[in-house]
């Protein structure tokens, strides 16, 4: 079979866009989300969670179309891009009293995943208000987890969809660009991290980090339908040394080239520490398989 395309690791063939080209045919009056929903049950196209890939989908509709190999019904609803008009997260109030004291004094601490939760709220807010870097909303697979001690708030930290390509990780863990394509879902990038400025708790940023690495695959499957096998940030060494990182057995791998997602071939960004957590013994066979 002729092989038209590729998009987002799906290869379409001239047989599939036959059919794209049928399935618009038949549903004359179907706006461009009903049409990738179709598509998606008809291709069997779904999330690990099992639901629809209509997203994607679009996309690749989107792609054809622009290419001339279909014809799209016309745009019928422009909906404002949430990530262009972003509005600050509302301020919730919380309990700004200094806490002191040492790491037995707060203990238990409780991890409380709140993505797709009321409390997300809450986690928005101390996030804009209070880390250094303000709140943006994730794009992709992510958690939320605010952290509690004596009944308040002490922290909040955040995952999401790691980085599709970073050197210095990727030499690493030693998988082919192919293995990258598939397994990159089984790694998540620590996002933020951020202990509220009136906590004094020594030893507290290491603790956080070791009880988070042991629930947030766990917490992954639950809301994706798949585990994690690796945890990476990128640490600023104009700002941070990492201390806590490595405290808490996390590995110096290397740096970044500066240079972000873009093709730019010149740096253009501070280049940063990467440091990663292996979750598996071994890693590197489930993440090359």
């Amino acid at each position: 079979m002729q092989t038209l395309l590729t998009y987002r690791g799906r290869t379409v063939t001239a047989e599939e866009v036959a059919q794209i080209r049928a399935l618009i045919a038949a549903h004359p009056t179907a706006s461009r989300r009903e049409l990738s929903k179709r598509l998606c049950t008809a291709w069997s196209w779904v999330q690990q969670n099992g639901a629809l890939r209509d997203m994607v989908c679009r996309g690749l509709m989107l792609t054809l179309d622009r290419g001339g190999l279909i014809e799209l019904p016309p745009i019928r609803l422009r909906t404002p891009n949430p990530l262009a008009q972003r509005k600050r997260p509302a301020e919730v109030a919380v309990d700004t009293t200094r806490l002191a004291g040492s790491l037995s004094e707060v203990r238990p601490v409780e991890l409380r995943q709140v993505r797709r939760t009321p409390d997300e709220r809450l986690f928005n807010s101390l996030v804009e208000r209070y880390h250094y870097l303000g709140y943006t909303q994730p794009v992709g697979e992510h958690l939320k987890y605010l952290v509690y001690g004596q009944g308040r708030v002490l922290a909040a930290l955040a995952w999401c969809s790691a980085s599709r390509a970073v050197g210095c990780r990727d030499r690493f863990i030693g998988w082919s660009a192919e293995a990258r394509r598939r397994n990159i879902r089984l790694l998540a990038y620590n996002t933020r991290f951020l202990i509220l400025p009136w906590v004094e708790v020594a030893h507290l940023a290491s603790h956080i980090l070791g009880a988070s690495a042991r629930v947030v695959s766990a917490d992954w499957g639950r809301l994706y339908g798949h585990p994690i096998h690796w945890l990476e940030t990128y640490v600023d060494p104009t700002r941070f040394r990492g201390t806590c990182y490595r405290a808490a057995n996390w590995l110096v791998i290397g740096q970044t080239t500066g240079r972000g997602p873009s093709k730019c071939k010149i740096p253009n960004r501070p280049t940063k520490q990467v440091l990663a957590l292996p979750l598996h013994r071994r890693f590197r066979e489930l993440l090359a398989a």
